[in-house]
């Protein structure tokens, strides 16, 4: 899969000494325009580089939109410093950078460059190397996935025919290949980039789950298809901000007794995103911090 993306000359953008606070923002502007997207800690000086590859060029205009969003939304002034990057030594690094990786107890993400080998007790899920965001890699999906194993063993015993999955910004489909695998049930996959909608139906068709998962371009809960249903479980892996806006339709629309997953926060944001659910009847089941991220598992009274 990695060879359809050699033609095009490549580049890195950057922004290093970034507070904390700033990286959830900064790194959403940066996924906008680019292939992949690495976040770096520099321990002696606290703060964080942002870097992303993407096509020379590419998305510029929505790269400088997102970017001056979040320069008035954190006071900094982001300007990314650029570099070109050698198309085959970044696919060569990538590759080898992104092993197979267990997660949790349950689920081996396997990239495309590995060969098939078959694994016992776990669910393997196929992704291609250089497809960063939602690849298992960064700690919000991974949190992600860690929490849903708790949760799907609630949900197994329920009927198939009554339960309703949803997931919410799901850039490469993974927390709804998990949960079509784990529970065989359809799962609903909406993302707001329609480049995101076609690699997420891409993966489920190479992982064999085509006739379970299926992505729609949708923003929120604002797309009919996503907002005439209520859903026993939600993941959203996006940003604090977002999660709070959006917190009155989820809640609204988690059934009794379901739960939300919710991840892409900061730990210093919990707070605030927990006290926008707890307006809508949800209260904190479960939280798990990796590093500075944090996910939340809320559910709402049966």
């Amino acid at each position: 899969m990695m060879s359809r993306r050699h033609a095009q000359n490549l580049e890195a953008v950057s922004i290093d000494g970034l507070p904390e606070e700033a990286v959830p923002m900064v790194e959403a502007a940066f996924q906008r325009a680019c292939r992949t997207v690495s976040l770096f800690l520099d321990e002696p000086s606290d703060t964080w580089r942002v870097e992303g590859v993407r096509e020379e060029g590419a998305k510029e205009d929505e790269l400088a939109a997102a970017l001056a969003l979040a320069s008035l939304m954190t006071g900094l002034d982001l300007v990314p410093q650029r570099a070109p990057v050698e198309a085959e030594g970044w696919l060569a690094r990538t590759a080898e950078a992104f092993p197979e990786q267990s997660i949790g107890g349950r689920v081996l993400i396997r990239p495309t460059h590995l060969p098939d080998r078959k694994v016992h007790g776990r669910t393997v899920l196929k992704l291609d190397a250089g497809l960063a965001f939602g690849s298992g890699e960064h700690a919000s999906t991974r949190g992600c996935l860690i929490a849903f194993e708790t949760v799907s063993r609630r949900m197994r015993p329920l009927p198939k025919d009554q339960l309703r999955l949803l997931d919410l910004g799901a850039g490469s489909g993974i927390l709804a290949m998990a949960a079509a695998s784990a529970l065989h049930r359809r799962v609903l996959a909406t993302d707001i980039e329609p480049w995101s909608v076609r690699v997420a139906n891409q993966n489920a068709e190479m992982n064999g789950l085509k006739t379970l998962v299926h992505a729609i371009r949708a923003d929120g809960w604002t797309a009919p298809a996503v907002s005439k249903h209520g859903y026993d479980l939600v993941f959203a892996n996006i940003l604090a901000r977002p999660l709070c806006a959006m917190a009155r339709d989820l809640a609204r629309h988690l059934r009794p007794g379901g739960t939300a997953i919710l991840a892409g926060l900061l730990g210093i944001q919990a707070r605030q995103v927990m006290a926008a659910h707890r307006r809508g009847g949800l209260h904190l089941e479960r939280r798990l911090d990796f590093g500075p991220w944090t996910t939340l598992v809320l559910r709402k009274a049966g």
